[in-house]
């Protein structure tokens, strides 16, 4: 008997984690939409991500340059393309406790991401560098 409560305990244990869901397009939309989140990856800062109306985003890796594009859900995945990189990348957002988790899907290693805080005002970006 004490065997079967244990394994009960652990099935019971592990529930939330299996049953988790991606979130939908119109649910990343309503969380991100207005927000800016900076995300970490294995306890180091990442980068920044401003979410705009009209599914559009500026990005950076917090050195202040900046790249502007747009987000589309596709396949139950959030893909982004930016303007200097037109190719998409595509991410399975999940919510993780009070913030948000990204799995890189175009990745092999499917890299994570998670995110660090957020912030209502815009990011800094500083442009390109200017020569005299």
């Amino acid at each position: 008997m004490r065997q079967i409560s244990s394994l009960l305990a652990c099935l019971c244990l592990a529930l939330p984690a299996a049953a988790q869901q991606p979130m939908t397009a119109a649910e990343f939309e309503a969380y991100a939409t207005g927000k800016t989140l900076y995300f970490g990856q294995d306890g180091q800062s990442y980068g920044v991500e401003e979410y705009l109306p009209d599914r559009r985003v500026r990005w950076s890796f917090l050195d202040g340059q900046c790249k502007d594009g747009v987000w589309y859900e596709e396949a139950g995945q959030i893909c982004f393309v930016y303007d200097d990189r037109p190719a998409p990348q595509c991410w399975t957002f999940y919510r993780d406790g009070a913030g948000l988790r990204a799995v890189f899907e175009n990745d092999p290693e499917a890299t994570t991401l998670y995110e660090a805080r957020q912030d209502d005002r815009p990011m800094l970006c500083y442009g390109p560098d200017l020569g005299v």
